[in-house]
């Protein structure tokens, strides 16, 4: 391995000794070995020398090791062998005119059925980890090109090109410089819009879509191989030699096992590592557009808004004495007091009707919802969002500010309307005992479809079962952790491993088996009453892709575990048969997050609208989403989440059919009509 030190100017060895001495810090206090300098200047040439990003993109990097399995190579024994004998991916003896290195994916010998995700990374970044051992490779960066020429949808795998995106941009210490997919068949077109509308901007000006003579115009016809129209001959065995003499370890010097996470959502390297750096006068990551994960970005930003967030609550309760107003959060608390409104709306006499109806003059059928997305593009959706969140609130929150139940509200600036709000059932009417921070929230055409609630609290847990046992629940959504980024987000409610079992209140949780799936996790509980000693089957499933205060980078993880929770439910009506009196489509289903209003709103609009669009051919997002919020406050916390909403219906479009092609183009343009 070729020696950094001589290749580095006074500052960034500076800058490298920073984020090694803070790195080596936290891994001193696991137990783990010192990382070394040549592996440390990779990660900080990978972000330009900045201490914060490179601290972000090391934490991302051993999470998304762990959680694909690429810590251990074993190229010379199956899977791996073969894998890399198909000669699928390859990084080539040459450069581009800037130096960069060049890495091709021949689409036509990836075969999803045959290769696993985690073999086809294994492959990918066995052979990557070797090309970063150039120091030229590091400087430079890689240019990645998706050979498609000759290939087949059966050679085609959304999520595998999602992922290699993800980790190629977001989760590997080396600079993407640009990725050219050659020869794309139109069958991959119409994918591939709604595919780089999920990836950030600074990526998607990255990408390009061409034709094997435009290929020259990108990468000089003297660094390409003959089969991509250049003059240098292919010689993958060659370049899989030198990987085994290269690599003999296996195991790269990228990845110490010995200090990874126990668990891919702790957080605690980027935590600490930005504490540390705080305590060190350095300033958070500037508003700019950055190459960092959006959790790094999410975290800061949720540090901000929560110091921001518990000024305003302050506000408000110097007012309360005074003013009677229904409890906002912040932003809206200043905007309703700018319009001067005092007094709460009442619900809407014909609300029950229009749901009943389940259409308004506001849907759209397919078309004119991909004209609606051409004419308004993303900003247009966030000043749409922005119109719909500047609202009044439509209802009051006296049950859940009365002084016995403030304990029983994770937030305290994310309560429940006392319209819609879920009762206990107790021997007295006094609402200091019937409260929980639950609301019904209708489905389309369907009354008290869902519980959107928060994530329960320690003290709130008999409360939460008595409501699932009370409500006849069969199925719980949970999209959140337990922790995310070292904060507590949900207590642990639920007895978590195989054949363990609590006790809360009046109810014993047995845990009769789990299932562990690479998006989501789903739990088989056997709820029981200790009064009477009946027991009933309870499915918890569990989304464990969904970043906190943002969106997953592709809806395709979301929609699949959309399909999984419909299935689930019909599976337990099935088993309760005739025992079941009620809407056709069962009990409510309980679903929740945090606050129980961000990701809860989205997976319940996206659900909605799913049914409405399979029943009538036709969608409303925005009368979906203002129904929501009528019920739960606040529902669809960001203006992320209302545009994912939009291009995951899209996404469901086209993966059942309903759509052939969608052109989407100038959607992210600056100078779209939404200016």
């Amino acid at each position: 391995m070729e020696d950094m030190a001589s290749h580095l100017t006074s500052r960034e060895e500076q800058a490298v000794k920073e984020f090694i001495e803070t790195v080596n810090d936290l891994r001193l206090r696991r137990n783990a070995g010192p990382l070394s300098w040549n592996t440390a200047v990779k990660f900080m040439m990978a972000r330009k020398f900045d201490v914060h990003r490179a601290l972000a993109l090391y934490e991302v990097h051993e999470i998304t090791r762990v959680r694909e399995g690429l810590i251990r190579f074993d190229p010379i024994n199956e899977p791996l062998k073969s894998e890399l004998e198909t000669g699928k991916f390859t990084v080539l003896p040459t450069r581009d005119s800037t130096g960069a290195a060049i890495a091709i994916f021949t689409a036509n010998k990836h075969f999803p059925i045959a290769s696993s995700h985690q073999v086809t990374l294994q492959g990918l970044v066995y052979q990557l980890d070797v090309s970063l051992h150039s120091v030229d490779t590091q400087r430079c960066g890689i240019i990645f090109i998706y050979n498609m020429i000759g290939s087949k949808y059966v050679n085609f795998d959304y999520e595998l090109c999602q992922k290699i995106l993800s980790l190629l941009k977001g989760a590997y210490p080396a600079r993407l410089k640009k990725v050219l997919i050659v020869a794309a068949p139109l069958w991959f077109k119409a994918p591939f819009k709604i595919l780089r509308l999920f990836v950030r901007e600074k990526l998607r000006e990255r990408v390009f879509m061409v034709n094997v003579p435009q290929l020259s115009l990108h990468v000089p016809i003297a660094s390409l191989p003959r089969e991509l129209g250049g003059i240098i001959p292919l010689d993958h065995n060659a370049w899989i030699l030198h990987c085994l003499k290269s690599n003999t370890n296996c195991n790269g010097d990228l990845c110490d096992i010995s200090s990874l996470p126990t668990s891919p959502s702790s957080g605690m390297i980027l935590y600490q590592a930005y504490e540390v750096l705080m305590q060190n006068g350095n300033s958070p990551l500037s508003d700019g557009e950055t190459d960092e994960p959006e959790d790094f970005t999410s975290f800061v930003h949720e540090k901000h808004n929560s110091e921001k967030r518990e000024k305003e609550v302050e506000v408000l309760k110097q007012k309360q004495d005074t003013v009677q107003s229904p409890c906002l959060s912040g932003p809206d608390i200043l905007l309703e007091e700018r319009n001067g409104i005092n007094d709460p709306i009442l619900p809407s006499a014909n609300y029950e009707e229009d749901l009943l109806e389940g259409g308004t003059k506001t849907d759209m059928t397919l078309e004119e919802f991909i004209q609606h997305l051409c004419k308004l593009g993303r900003k247009g959706l966030y000043e749409e969002y922005a119109d719909i969140k500047s609202k009044s609130l439509e209802g009051t929150f006296n049950i859940a500010r009365l002084k016995h139940n403030q304990p029983k509200n994770r937030y305290s600036d994310v309560l429940c309307y006392d319209h819609s709000r879920v009762k206990l059932m107790f021997p007295s009417d006094d609402p200091s005992q019937d409260y929980i921070n639950a609301n019904y929230v209708d489905g389309f055409q369907q009354k008290n479809a869902f519980i959107s609630t928060q994530g329960p609290l320690p003290k709130t847990f008999p409360d939460f079962w008595q409501m699932v046992w009370e409500q006849e629940v069969l199925l719980i959504v949970m999209t959140t952790r337990t922790i995310e980024r070292s904060r507590a987000k949900c207590g642990q409610y639920w007895p978590k491993q195989k054949e363990s079992s609590a006790e809360y209140g009046e109810f014993h949780i047995f845990n009769n088996g789990v299932e562990h799936f690479k998006d989501y996790v789903v739990t088989q509980l056997v709820l029981t009453n200790l009064k009477t000693d009946i027991s009933r089957v309870v499915v918890h499933m569990q989304f464990i892709s969904w970043p906190d205060y943002g969106v997953p980078h592709s809806a395709l993880a979301m929609l699949t575990f959309c399909d999984k929770v419909r299935e689930q439910q019909v599976q337990a009506l099935q088993v309760l048969g005739s025992e079941w009196k009620g809407h056709p489509l069962g009990p409510p289903i309980i679903v929740h997050c945090s606050a129980g209003i961000g990701r809860t709103g989205t997976f319940i609009t996206l659900d909605s609208s799913i049914q409405q669009l399979e029943a009538t051919g036709t969608i409303n997002v925005r009368g979906t989403v203002e129904r929501i919020r009528f019920q739960r406050a606040h529902s669809i916390q960001m203006p992320d989440q209302y545009v994912f909403c939009h291009l995951a219906l899209l996404e469901y479009a086209l993966s059942r059919g309903l759509l052939q092609d969608v052109d989407l183009s100038g959607f992210d343009d600056s100078d779209s009509e939404s200016e």
